[in-house]
């Protein structure tokens, strides 16, 4: 399957709906066989409280219960940490695509080594993004990562 555009266009979106929403800037998508988006999610932690409402998660979450993760691909704009990439694996997900990790590299490795297909965009609005991010609310972001 190829990337379609609209699936990193759709986390940005996402990714942007948080930041507006005085929450951290990352958006996520889970994208089915034929390349449609079943689910989406942006990070919730500030907004809700809930340390795990990361956007990952969230997607995973608002795509309720499922038969078919092995057959669903995650877009994140962002590098996946461990609790993300934890879920990843538990689902048995195959691939994911990361909008940038040049401003966090999360647990790619991790999931490369269980049999994931990694794939790194390095899409430019994820990037201004996430560094806007980090230089306004330096933070909360050591919040979130638990520094």
């Amino acid at each position: 399957m190829t990337i379609d555009s609209r699936w990193i266009d759709e986390a940005f979106f996402q990714a942007e709906k948080s930041w507006s929403e005085g929450g951290i800037p990352i958006g996520a998508v889970l994208v089915n066989c034929v390349g449609e988006i079943v689910s989406c999610g942006h990070n919730e932690r500030v907004q809700s409280g809930d340390p795990t409402a990361h956007a990952e998660v969230v997607c995973f979450r608002n795509a309720g219960r499922r038969r078919d993760w092995k057959e669903l691909t995650i877009v994140s704009t962002l590098s996946p940490c461990i609790m993300c990439t934890g879920t990843t694996l538990l689902f048995g997900l195959k691939r994911v695509i990361v909008g940038e990790n040049k401003n966090f590299l999360g647990a790619e490795a991790l999931m490369c080594s269980n049999g994931v297909h990694v794939t790194v965009l390095q899409d430019e609005r994820c990037i201004e993004l996430m560094q806007r991010f980090l230089v306004e609310k330096q933070d909360l972001w050591s919040e979130d990562i638990g520094q």
